[in-house]
């Protein structure tokens, strides 16, 4: 019946093709036989910018992104109109195995952002997904050093919240750069020891490219700030580093509190939600 099927192309209206429906409800056995069909497009989009693929991977049915993926006209990347690709729409919604199958595929693009400028990785950080954080980090072609609106990157959002586990998981990877500065001119190192996160700053230590010593436009250092805000077990992990500059060492650190922009804690509580 569906492979005598006169007409494949999308209905009026929301422009669903029968294969978008058939991928919609998880029908695989309809969705295998309208593949085997030459004249069906799999990369077909509705009016919303939304392919087969993106809709299966929305509703989490594994068997069908497998067996689209085996078309080889398939493109993994096409984006719907808030630019949101198969991937993302898949750890939006919690679809591990929907994400690995799609991460096994190499021309699947783990850094493309939405219109939003949300990442697979941010958004894998804020929806909680620690396992698909895991099998993106993988990815060799992965960037994890993205940064949001703020400037601020995954590593220091995770420093900034006290996330020990996806901190570790960010320093395994060589190509992460651990001092890079968000708008403020704080570091990953700089917020973990201002909120005294010791677990994250003693992994942050632990790796040699680490600068420890960089200020904040007021002058603030790491250390200053654990010592200003009474963090000790921090303060003294900082000054067990060799090339820790000690703020009674000169005036180039001065240990006043430094101007915030707006409150700090306000802004560090609403940091992964802007990521």
């Amino acid at each position: 019946m569906v492979l005598g099927m006169a007409d494949v192309s999308p209905y009026e209206g929301n422009g669903l093709t029968p294969l978008s429906w058939a991928a919609k409800g998880g029908h695989e056995a309809v969705v295998k036989m309208l593949l085997e069909r030459g004249d069906v497009n799999p990369n077909t989009a509705d009016k919303d910018g939304r392919t087969s693929l993106y809709i299966a991977a929305c509703e989490g049915h594994d068997g069908v992104v497998e067996m689209l993926l085996e078309r080889g006209d398939i493109n993994p990347n096409i984006v719907n109109k808030n630019g949101q690709t198969a991937l993302l729409r898949a750890i939006i919604e919690g679809h591990e195995g929907v994400v690995e199958i799609l991460l096994e595929r190499a021309d699947v693009n783990p850094n493309t952002t939405d219109n939003n400028n949300q990442a697979p990785l941010r958004e894998a950080l804020w929806m909680e997904h620690e396992g698909v954080l895991q099998m993106l980090l993988e990815r060799r072609d992965l960037n994890p050093n993205i940064i949001n609106e703020y400037g601020e990157t995954l590593l220091y959002i995770a420093a900034c919240e006290g996330y020990e586990e996806v901190v570790e998981m960010l320093l395994e990877r060589v190509d992460v750069n651990p001092n890079i500065a968000n708008e403020y001119g704080e570091t990953p190192l700089f917020i973990a020891a201002k909120y005294g996160h010791e677990g994250v700053v003693k992994m942050l230590l632990e790796r040699a490219d680490v600068n420890p010593n960089t200020p904040d436009p007021a002058g603030e250092t790491p250390l200053s700030q654990a010592l200003n805000r009474g963090h000790e077990a921090v303060a003294e992990l900082l000054s067990e580093r060799r090339d820790v500059i000690h703020p009674l060492d000169g005036d180039e650190h001065p240990t006043f509190s430094s101007p915030e922009p707006s409150d700090p804690d306000q802004r560090a509580s609403k940091r992964i939600r802007r990521f």
